[in-house]
């Protein structure tokens, strides 16, 4: 039976609204044999804002009302527990071929000519920020539409020629925090005052996911299990266009691709000609409607983490769809207009329809482009990337499993071969570059991705003159460095045995000896295991210095346990976990050492269980404290206790080890509760601009200070009185003087987009146990201090010297050299305790897994030595 859609084809809500809301965007005739989303939740589609559970419940809902027209797929779980769906559509037809089409798809993931009958996958995802509301009431509208469509030719063409995708809520558990919190605040009518309530977040917001994480920027670090899911359901479906809808600032309009430069150099040509083939097709239906809208600006396409990058890397044209958010039901715009929900809702309803029409009305031309995209990366690759083992062999592990996980054939090489001109005792991985993901791993893998040299003159054309540079993110994500591990790339082709991305990592135990064993301090899975078993009760010590028993060479920060100080049952729990962990473990015969010191010296110091909290709330950056979070908690095996930032002062701080400070800025109060907690024995660890606060005379934990630019202080010169006479007149006398005297005297030192680069280790130091060569870290922002002098605390990681700083991505000049032999990692004991800063967040992201051991020392070395 059919009948005309009434809320569904309005999408208007029941308060004034900008004109553009008052238009239908459903015409036609509607199947009543599909339920609306009013007739199933309750309300029409853009006059509520959906929860997780409602549009779980309305994709449940379709599903039934249609099964021989859709596949409802749950691809994840959220840390929080909701369900994570995928909705496939197609026609009957094409759904009772889906499993021959996919197997079709994956012949052309490989490369080969796309056989007859095969049909592309237009795969349309939205909400992967939690508050960026209107994409997943989108998708729902979406989805009803291609159900229950009659008679429309653009539904109809999409069914017939291709399957679409849609993936409604990337990040439920952030959704689910911006609704409740809305919800709560919506008063008798919505509010469009910007200022209101019910627009106004509270911390953390509803941005990211449960541990805060930005799952827009995890694609290829593979940390969140929403995203492990995605990747491991794209990989299965291979589609030709993938679709990432978000939300800006509601002041803005509308934004889709072509992409803004700079593009990573991995695209081809040929991709960028179908960003605008299908944003021409967005750009119609919405100069039909007169819906303002803009391209190639703001949003580039470099950095491959990013739901438009990583698709695009392996052979899909990505887009992210950017629409003006409303932030709530109707939010008045600066310039005086309304912004409805509504609207949100129409406009990526529109882009949506017009990217999946696009790909249905050119399926050959898709199939065979994407099909030569694979093709043509596998044979033009040449040569392969080996993966040393013996350098932090867990974390190597683990890089190829992520690796495998992203449909990159990683192989394992055996103990003893030779490969790259260089022998590898402990074996290898490696990745051959002639795979049909051969883009995707050269953007991976290369030590650096070149900037466009046009584009970076540009942007130094621009700061010269006092503009903002336009790179939207960092500019280096080198997987082997950001992991701590030795990858060599060569001519040669290199073979081995498949390595599974699900496969454990392999423990290498050898029991336990007469005396104990001994558990060496290299790497992430080592730290896990130690911080693990101190849980379960294991008495241990670690070791300051360096120490040799039996010819073989333990690091600074190895972990001895002893036998007779153990029960048999803690014993047998240790190395269970060591099986389970994949870490290592070595049998001491005795305890008498060769070279360093012996288990009784005080160079040893016994090890406990770290009791650990976290600043939490208001003034702390939600992702810099969601990202040390996971790091501790699922990396280091270590529970951590938040405490939200206005009840530190009145809490019991005395009773934790260790108290971390994210980025971000506390008031005073704060600040000197932590100050105190320091002086009475605890550890602090300050993180990036957290720092500022804790260098100042009052709350002062470091001796230290904040660099402005070059030749700068972001002091100044003192501020002038209201009565101050007037300066002294001067003549101007070039452009030279003139652009002097206009320069801020306070101003700070250009951000960085963000490069990794080098540091040097204080090797006498407890802290940098673990990198006595200093390890690559990520730098971005402004931050520059002064080291500390010796008689005040540590330098414990300074930056290198400026001709040896960058090792990956791009560094201003100055800045290369104003952050020459300034300190990253800092120390400085205060009262009983130690504070411990670094200048920039060793947890970013979560993807610096190579950085874990810095955070470990401070969690498990730095309690021992204040105790």
């Amino acid at each position: 039976m059919l009948a005309p859609l009434k809320a569904l084809a309005a999408l208007v809500l029941m308060i004034p609204t900008a004109p553009l809301a008052a238009q239908s965007v459903l015409d036609g005739q509607f199947d009543s044999a599909i339920p609306t989303l009013e007739a199933t939740i309750g309300h029409a589609t853009g006059q509520r804002i959906s929860a997780p559970d409602e549009v779980t419940r309305y994709l449940e809902t379709l599903h039934r009302a249609a099964p021989e027209r859709t596949r409802l797929v749950q691809y994840a779980t959220s840390w929080e527990g909701r369900p994570l769906h995928y909705l496939v559509i197609s026609s009957a037809t094409n759904m009772s071929r889906l499993e021959a089409n996919k197997a079709a798809m994956a012949a052309v993931a490989r490369g080969e000519t796309p056989q007859s009958g095969t049909l592309p996958v237009t795969w349309l995802s939205y909400g992967v920020h939690g508050n960026e509301i209107s994409s997943s009431d989108a998708a729902l509208a979406v989805a009803y539409h291609l159900l229950a469509a009659r008679g429309n030719a653009q539904a109809d063409t999409i069914l017939t020629n291709s399957y679409v995708v849609i993936d409604p809520s990337q990040n439920p558990d952030g959704r689910n925090r911006f609704v409740t919190g809305f919800r709560s605040a919506l008063g008798l009518a919505p509010s469009p005052d910007r200022h209101a309530a019910e627009h106004d977040e509270q911390w953390p917001g509803g941005r990211q996911n449960h541990y805060l994480f930005d799952l827009n920027r995890d694609w290829f670090a593979l940390t969140q299990p929403e995203t492990r899911g995605k990747v491991a359901a794209l990989l299965e479906w291979n589609p030709v266009v993938f679709v990432d809808a978000h939300e800006m600032g509601g002041d803005e309009t509308y934004y889709f691709p072509p992409a803004a430069e700079p593009f990573n150099p991995n695209i081809t040509p040929g991709q960028k000609d179908k960003q605008v083939l299908l944003g021409r097709a967005i750009a119609r239906e919405f100069d039909a409607r007169g819906i303002p809208y803009f391209t190639r600006e703001v949003y580039d396409a470099f950095y491959p983490g990013y739901g438009d990058t990583w698709p695009t890397l392996h052979g899909a044209i990505g887009a992210t769809f950017e629409q003006a958010s409303a932030r709530g039901l109707v939010l008045r715009r600066r310039d005086g207009q309304l912004l409805t929900y509504a609207d949100g809702v129409r406009n990526h309803f529109l882009a949506s329809m017009a990217y999946a029409e696009t790909v249905a009305r050119n399926a050959d031309r898709f199939l065979a482009d994407y099909a030569a995209h694979r093709r043509t990366a596998r044979d033009e690759g040449r040569g392969s990337y080996v993966i040393d083992l013996a350098q932090r062999r867990w974390n190597a592990e683990a890089l190829g499993r992520r690796l495998a996980a992203q449909g990159i054939e990683v192989q394992r090489l055996a103990p003893g071969v030779s490969a790259c001109g260089k022998r590898y005792p402990e074996g290898a991985l490696a990745i051959d570059r002639a795979q049909p993901s051969g883009r995707l791993i050269r953007s991976l893998l290369d030590r650096t991705t070149a900037l466009d040299p046009a584009f970076v003159r540009r942007q130094e054309e621009r700061r010269e003159r006092g503009q903002p540079h336009e790179l939207y993110d960092t500019t280096a994500w080198s997987v082997g460095l950001m992991s701590g591990v030795d990858v060599t790339q060569c001519s040669s082709r290199v073979t081995g045995s498949p390595l599974e991305a699900s496969s454990p990592i392999t423990a290498s135990a050898g029991g336990m000896g007469d005396f104990g064993l001994a558990i060496p301090w290299t790497d992430s899975g080592q730290a896990q295991l130690i911080l693990a078993a101190l849980r379960e009760g294991i008495d241990a010590g670690a070791s300051e210095r360096a120490f040799t028993i039996g010819g073989r060479e333990f690091p600074r920060g190895s972990v001895i346990v002893p036998r007779r100080s153990n029960s048999p049952e803690a014993l047998a729990r240790l190395e269970e976990l060591t099986r389970q962990i994949g870490a290592e473990t070595v049998p001491l015969a005795e305890s008498w050492v060769e070279a360093g010191p012996n288990f009784g010296s005080e160079a040893f110091r016994r090890l406990g269980a770290p009791r650990v909290a976290m600043a939490w709330d208001d003034g702390i950056s939600p992702t810099s404290a969601g990202s040390l979070r996971y790091v501790i908690e699922r990396r280091l095996a270590t529970p951590v206790t938040p405490i939200r930032t206005g009840t530190l002062p009145r809490a019991n701080l005395g009773s934790y080890d260790v108290l971390f400070i994210p980025e971000g800025s506390l008031d005073m109060a704060a600040r000197k509760a932590v100050q105190a907690y320091v002086q009475r024995g605890g550890v602090a660890v300050i993180v990036g601009t957290a720092l500022t606060g804790f260098i100042e005379d009052e709350t002062r934990l470091f001796s230290t200070a904040r660099q402005g630019a070059l030749g700068k202080s972001p002091e100044g010169d003192g501020e002038v009185g209201e009565d101050a006479p007037a300066s002294e007149g001067t003549e101007i006398v070039s452009a030279d003087e003139y652009d002097a005297l206009i320069d801020d005297p306070t101003e700070l030192p250009d951000r960085l987009p963000g490069a990794l680069v080098r540091t040097v280790a204080d090797a006498n130091h407890y802290l940098s146990s673990g990198y006595d060569d200093g390890p690559v870290v990520s730098a971005s922002g402004s931050l520059i201090f002064t080291p500390l002098n010796r008689k005040d605390g540590t330098n414990v990681l300074r930056f290198a010297s400026a001709d040896a700083l960058l090792e990956s991505g791009y560094i201003w000049d100055e800045n290369r050299r104003q952050m020459a032999f300034k300190p990253y990692l800092l120390a400085e004991r205060n009262g009983g305790g130690l504070a411990i800063g670094f200048a920039h967040d060793p947890s970013l992201r979560g993807y610096l897994d190579g950085l874990d051991l810095l955070i470990a020392n401070a969690i498990l070395l730095a309690p021992a030595h204040t105790r």
